[in-house]
């Protein structure tokens, strides 16, 4: 059970509207390697992980839904001022003509999410690796996004997120040194 404060992990502000930094924004909202992806791989894999380490898939990946909710908020705020010629030249048209200005989950490039960008293995340490390199991705392309991004506001918000990312990459590579120490004293496995 959750319980919702309506109000965002950490404040989003940009300074003025931009399609083309909201296009690039949609890749961590609908992309492979996005919040949508990442809190959905780590809730599922939560059921075939030993209890010493579930509490840290499930924070994490509570916690990426709100990093979800801050992407959403960029993406409107960058957008909720622009015209249809606007969106057209950053290369949102597509979007704009199927969507107007809703969000959809698909990547940059247009292309819809799909259930593929997620991995379960069922090898704790297997999956723990695969998270790690998911918690990198993420954490690179934010750094992407802040090096071609001119909105100092915005990109205070992204470098929270990239900060987020390092934190979470490194509280799932303790979690694979507990799982490996118990796997060589045979707890489990």
């Amino acid at each position: 059970m959750w319980y919702y404060e309506k109000k965002l992990e950490y404040p989003v502000k940009v300074s003025e509207c931009n399609p083309m930094l909201a296009k690039f924004l949609i890749e961590q909202y609908g992309g492979a390697d996005g919040e949508l992806s990442a809190a959905l791989r780590y809730l599922n894999q939560r059921y075939t992980i030993p209890d010493r380490v579930v509490g840290l898939l499930n924070d994490i990946g509570t916690e990426e839904f709100a990093h979800l909710e801050m992407i959403a908020t960029m993406i409107y705020k960058l957008t909720k001022d622009a015209t249809p010629e606007m969106l057209k030249e950053a290369g949102l048209a597509p979007h704009y003509v199927n969507h107007d200005s809703a969000l959809f989950y698909h990547n940059a490039a247009g292309n819809p999410w799909t259930a593929t960008y997620i991995q379960a293995k069922g090898d704790p340490i297997a999956d723990l690796y695969e998270d790690i390199a998911a918690e990198e991705k993420a954490r690179a392309t934010y750094q992407w996004i802040i090096n071609i991004s001119d909105d100092p506001d915005l990109n205070d918000g992204l470098k929270y997120l990239r900060e987020r990312e390092i934190v979470h990459s490194q509280r799932f590579r303790e979690a694979v040194e507990i799982l490996k120490e118990e796997r060589d004293k045979k707890i489990f496995f």
